[in-house]
Order: C-alpha cells, then sequence, then structure tokens
C-alpha cells in the first residue's frame, strides 16, 4: 500500500465549499475487462484519492456494455448507466492500457457510448477531466494523447497533467495496491489538480459552456422554415 504523506497533500478538496455544498461528482472509466485489470486497478486508487480529497467517486463497469449501434436505440441498461452516471458527474478520470500503440476498445466504447447532446443534457461538455495510461512495456504517452484528443472532443476541460505508468505489472502488489513509486506520485498530482479544477470551474460552467452559435440556434428554431412536406428516406435501424 502506497503512504500517501498527508502532509503534502495540500488540497483539501473541500476548500471553498458552502455548508450545502455536495462533494465533487467524479467519474471513473479504465480499459481492460482482464480479470487482474491494471487500469481498473490504477483507477480503484485513483477513487482512493479522489475520496481523500473530499470528493464523491463511481466507478463504471464496462463488462456489461454492448458495441455502439449493436442494440436498436442503445435499450441496454448499461448504456444507460453510464449516460447517467456521466451527466451526474462533475469531473472524470480516464485510464486506458495501451494497445498497439493506442487506447482499449473497450475504453473507446465507453466514450462512443456518451452523445454531446442527449434531449438538451450535454452529459460531458464543461466536466473537468483527467486522463491516465498504463503501459506492459516502456513508458509511452500514446494513450494518454488520445484520451486528451477525445476528452477536447466531448467538450471537456482536461487537465494539463497525465499520468503513464510503464510495465503496470510490477507496480502492484498481490492484493492489487500500488507500490509507493514516482509513479503513484504522479497519480495523487493528477488527481490532486482535477479536484482543485472541478472545485474552481463548477460555479461557472453554464458561463463557460455558453455559445453564441446555440443561442443563434435556439432563437430561429421556433420560427424555422416548415420541413413536413419534405419527403425524407428512413434512416437504417443502426445509423446514428
Amino acid at each position: 500500500m502506497p503512504a500517501l504523506d498527508r502532509r503534502h497533500a495540500s488540497v483539501p478538496a473541500g476548500a471553498g465549499l458552502g455548508p450545502d455544498a455536495h462533494p465533487p461528482r467524479i467519474l471513473l472509466l479504465y480499459g481492460s475487462l482482464r480479470e487482474r485489470s491494471y487500469s481498473r486497478l490504477v483507477v480503484e486508487e485513483a477513487a482512493r484519492l479522489v475520496r481523500f480529497f473530499g470528493g464523491e467517486p463511481r466507478i463504471f463497469d464496462p463488462s456489461d456494455l454492448p458495441l455502439p449501434g449493436q442494440i436498436p436505440g442503445d435499450d441496454h441498461p448499461a448504456v444507460a448507466e453510464l449516460r447517467a452516471l456521466s451527466i451526474w458527474s462533475e469531473g472524470q478520470i480516464w485510464c486506458s492500457p495501451e494497445r498497439h500503440g493506442q487506447i482499449t476498445g473497450v475504453m473507446k466504447t465507453q466514450i462512443d457510448h456518451l452523445p454531446l447532446s442527449i434531449g438538451g443534457i450535454r452529459p460531458t461538455q464543461g466536466r473537468t477531466l483527467a486522463v491516465m495510461q498504463v503501459s506492459g512495456g516502456s513508458q509511452s504517452f500514446n494513450a494518454v494523447n488520445t484520451l486528451r484528443l477525445l476528452g477536447r472532443w466531448m467538450r471537456m476541460l482536461t487537465m494539463p497533467n497525465q499520468s503513464s505508468v510503464a510495465k503496470a505489472y510490477d507496480e502492484f502488489d498481490a492484493d492489487g495496491r500500488m507500490r509507493p513509486s514516482a509513479y503513484y506520485e504522479r497519480i495523487v498530482d493528477v488527481v490532486e489538480e482535477l479536484m482543485r479544477f472541478t472545485l474552481l470551474t463548477r460555479p461557472h460552467v453554464a458561463t463557460l459552456t455558453d455559445r453564441y452559435s446555440e443561442r443563434v440556434a435556439a432563437d430561429r428554431a421556433p420560427t424555422g422554415p416548415d420541413l413536413s412536406a419534405i419527403a425524407i428516406a428512413p434512416q437504417r435501424a443502426t445509423g446514428r
């Protein structure tokens, strides 16, 4: 079990919360279904740190998640759970193994199930995001770079810091706890930064995500042209 030196854990993330404010809500996603999944173990360490810094973590289990488009209308309990958790969250942590120089299909499937908008509600826009990866070999940053790109695409506020754990199989003990190391300290850094940014930005999310183009579209909608007479070819059942 890594020793967290509380003298240097400076957040405490509850600082600045009003008496009625809830703890920062953090959703954690991991990208492997293996029995001993190192991305899951990293996420579990990160969840402990979120809790230490005063937040409320929730880890999504992707083991039952179908492929995007596999179920008509995405009518599946795991999809509904993932989207509900994303809407509930104010910040997220994504951790993927690097496989063939990229994130895993399990990781991408979870992100692909998060639309930019669901009935006017945006499950990811304005949330903070921290990215992490685990590798079976030497340290690289391919997976975190892709996660960073995806976070930008999902209109999230991605932290400048990131974590990449090399030779992850050497970094955990038999109980699945991370050994003390510079890799663990970097994970503490990333979670601490995420908690700070979440606390700083969450009172201002509505202002930060207010867009001119969307205001214009909303104003135009009631007086737009009547398209009811135009014949539109039906979409395929698997279409987006």
